[in-house]
Formats: structure tokens, C-alpha cells, sequence
């Protein structure tokens, strides 16, 4: 059996912590749930579904009550309009109702324009939500290749230690020199300062996922599940669905295109509500009510307050017709100012869609290159494998020195290296494609 697969086997067969490993989907719903910038989006969607209510209920009348008290010296209003030579105080109390009929139909397309913000905001935070899943999974898959350089660099060293212990026994039988010793454990010190450098990157790299997942606790022991790819083989896929197809697929379903499209039809709202201060206002009010008066001096007989409660109230309905005829253009500019909101926004809207399409076509390029830099790292391994046999039969029969061993060793494990970015690389590409057709991320 080859000797990398002997060692890699043997560090499968380890035993695993009970500690917990998160799994991808797991680590993409917890950074959803503490993620600051997404519960900033969620209070903006708040605060245009608290708009939305209130222009819901600009349809509903305004009532408000009153409480007066004057004091009159020497000339005073009687409650039959006439004004008396008597010291006054006067009370009263009433109710104002005021409700729109008609209002230029403003307030039924506020309402709409105020339920497309709503949605637009909807899908601003499912757009948040995607973008942070995307970098979630882009670092999640950054700890896998950080574990496999790791387990390649432990390899690495397990088989440079394993010919220290061959050359060791080679010098204590005399067929081998000492300072061809010296060297193989000089290359075993090299090995162990990557595998330092390689358990450093990969604690690094934990560290990065677990503050992107806002963990509220001590991080040093989070890990993630490993999941098996073992069956994976990247030059194995028939093909990639084409840019076209995978932009067609997402431009009908990704929020950064519904946003803007629900963003755009509120501004063409906003042009209906602008143009309602052409239209004439028609207002319905009602109103009750009541006074009290006290005059004073010695020959003056009050009514009494129960008389006047009955005497003194009044009941009123009323409407009011306002017909807009000269505000110096201010109508005709906030027109003019809506349908530039509109056609800034169609700009957006058609930016969005180039730029949708250029990262799709962007993507499909680095799939494809990263599927054929897996098929040529592939071809580098199987070469760089034979040559490390050959190496190590020569040095096992003292035909090399130990710096040629090193080299051909050093070169099968970087060839390792390349072929593992290669595979991860691929596969964050091709589940970045997946996640344009709508398909979430898993493993």
C-alpha cells in the first residue's frame, strides 16, 4: 500500500473528540441569528412595515377634545352673542372629528407604494442573509483545506520519522554515515516547523469562522464537522449548467433583482401620489360643542348649569372642498422630481442584472479553471508519488543522499496540497453556482 495512504488511514483511525462539531448548515443559521448587520436590516424592515400601518391608517378620521376657561373683566360676551357690563368666566368643552373623503386617490397608492418598500426591504434582508451565508461557507471550506494541509503536513512527518529510524539503524550497523543521520533529522526538524505553521493556520483560520459566527463564548475549543468526501472526485462532473441558464434560473429568484424590482414599482407609486395634489380635496368634520357662563355682581341671576349644558351645546357637520389652482409649480416639480426617482431606479434595476450576470460568468470561469486545476494537480500527484518511490528505494539502498530524498518528498506533498486547494476550490465554485439556482449551501 502506498505510504501516504498507510499514514493517512492510521490518522483517520484516531480516536474523535466529543466535542462539538458544528456542521455547515449549522454555522450559516447561527451567524443568521447573530449576525449585527443582518439585525440592522431586520430593524429596517420594521420600520417600513411601521410605515406601511401608518399610511393604512391615514384613512381613518381624527378626534381630538377640548377644554377651555376665560376670564373677562368689565365687558363681557353673554351665550346669546351680546356683550354685558359684568365680570366673566366662561367654560368650555368639545370634540373636533375630521376625516378625508377624497384625497386625489394619494393615500390608497401610498398604501401600495408603502407595501412594495416593505417587500423590497423583505428582500434586502434575504439578500444580507445570502451574502453572509456565501462567506460562511467560504471560510467553513477554508478550515477544511486548513485541515487537510495539516494532515498532509503530518504525513509528511511521519514518513521522515519513520527514515530516521531506518538510518538510525543503518549507522548502528556501520552501512550508513552519521552525518547522513544528521541530515535526515535536520529534514524531520523542517517537517515538524510546517506542521507547526500548518496547526497555526489552521487555529487561525477557526478563529476567523468562529467570529464571523458571533459565538458568545470562549471559541478556543470550536471545530467543525468533517464531512466525507471521499467519493468526491471533481473531474468527474459531466459538465457546469452554462451562465445563461444559471442567470436565468437566478434572475427571477434572488433578492438583489427583487428588491430592486419591488423598489422600482414604488417609485412609479410615488409618481401617482405626487400627481394627487392635482386633484381637488374633499374632507368630512364634525364637531360638539359645549359652554358654561358666570357673570358676576349683585344683581345678576345666573342660569343654572344644568340649563345651560342644555341651552349652550352645539352640533356641527361639515364638509370642505379645497380645488388646487396656483401652489408656483410645486405639484408639477414633485411630478417631475418622482419620475426621476423612477427612471434612477430602472438604472438600478438594469445595473443589478448586469452585474448578476457578470459575477455568474465570473463564477463559471473559476469552476471551471478550479476543475481543471484539480485534473492537473491529480496528474502532478500521481507523478510526484512515483518519483518519491524512487527516491525512497534509492535512499533505503544508500544509492541518494538525504537531500535528494527531501526534495522528492517535499515535492509529492506539495503536489497533496495543490490537489486539496484545488478540490475546495471547485467545490466552493460549483456551490456558488448552485446557490445563483437557488439550492442552499450543504455538504
Amino acid at each position: 500500500m502506498k505510504p501516504f495512504i498507510i499514514a493517512l488511514a492510521c490518522l483517520l483511525a484516531a480516536p474523535v473528540s466529543a466535542q462539538k462539531r458544528w456542521t455547515l448548515e449549522e454555522c450559516i443559521r447561527q451567524a443568521i441569528a447573530n449576525n449585527i448587520d443582518l439585525k440592522q436590516a431586520r430593524l429596517t424592515q420594521d420600520a417600513r412595515r411601521i410605515d406601511l400601518s401608518t399610511s393604512k391608517n391615514s384613512w381613518l378620521p381624527t378626534l381630538n377634545a377640548g377644554l377651555g376657561q376665560d376670564f373677562d373683566f368689565s365687558r363681557s360676551p353673554s351665550n346669546n352673542g351680546l356683550i354685558v357690563d359684568y365680570n366673566s368666566a366662561s367654560s368650555s368643552a368639545g370634540l373636533q372629528l375630521d376625516m378625508p373623503l377624497f384625497d386625489g386617490f394619494k393615500t390608497s397608492n401610498d398604501i401600495a407604494a408603502k407595501k412594495l418598500d416593505l417587500r423590497a426591504a423583505v428582500e434586502s434582508l434575504r439578500k444580507a442573509q445570502d451574502d453572509l451565508a456565501v462567506n460562511v461557507a467560504s471560510y467553513y471550506l477554508q478550515v477544511l483545506y486548513e485541515k487537510e494541509i495539516l494532515r498532509i503536513a503530518e504525513l509528511a512527518k511521519a514518513l521522515t520519522r519513520q527514515q530516521v529510524e531506518k538510518t538510525q539503524l543503518l549507522v548502528d550497523n556501520g552501512k550508513a554515515p552519521r552525518s547522513q543521520l544528521y541530515d535526515i533529522k535536520a529534514q524531520l526538524a523542517k517537517d515538524e516547523v510546517t506542521r507547526t505553521d500548518a496547526d497555526n493556520d489552521l487555529r487561525l483560520a477557526l478563529l476567523n469562522l468562529a467570529q464571523l459566527l458571533e459565538l458568545e463564548r470562549d471559541s478556543s475549543d470550536f471545530d467543525i464537522a468533517t464531512p466525507d468526501l471521499s467519493a468526491y472526485h471533481p473531474e468527474a462532473d459531466d459538465g457546469l449548467p452554462s451562465p445563461q441558464l444559471v442567470y436565468e434560473q437566478a434572475v427571477g429568484i434572488k433578492p438583489v433583482i427583487l428588491e430592486q424590482e419591488y423598489l422600482l414599482d414604488s417609485r412609479k407609486k410615488a409618481v401617482k401620489v405626487a400627481r394627487a395634489a392635482y386633484f381637488p380635496q374633499l374632507s368630512l368634520s364634525m364637531s360638539y360643542t359645549n359652554y358654561y357662563y358666570h357673570y358676576s355682581g349683585s344683581d345678576v341671576q345666573n342660569i343654572s348649569f344644568a340649563d345651560q349644558i342644555k341651552q349652550n351645546e352645539r352640533k356641527t357637520i361639515g364638509f370642505t372642498l379645497s380645488i388646487p389652482i396656483f401652489n408656483r409649480f410645486a405639484t408639477r416639480n414633485g411630478v417631475r422630481q418622482a419620475r426621476v426617482a423612477v427612471f434612477t431606479q430602472e438604472l438600478a434595476l438594469e445595473n443589478a442584472r448586469k452585474s448578476l450576470y457578470k459575477e455568474i460568468q465570473q463564477a463559471w470561469l473559476n469552476a471551471v479553471s478550479s476543475q481543471k486545476k484539480y485534473i492537473s494537480a491529480t496528474r502532478s500527484v500521481a507523478s510526484s508519488e512515483e518519483a518519491y518511490k524512487y527516491a525512497e528505494e534509492r535512499y533505503a539502498t544508500g544509492k541518494s543522499d538525504v537531500f535528494d530524498y527531501g526534495e522528492a518528498k517535499n515535492k509529492y506533498a506539495q503536489s497533496l496540497a495543490d490537489q486539496a486547494q484545488a478540490k475546495y476550490d471547485y467545490l466552493f465554485r460549483k456551490k456558488i453556482l448552485e446557490f445563483y439556482q437557488g439550492i442552499p449551501f450543504s455538504l
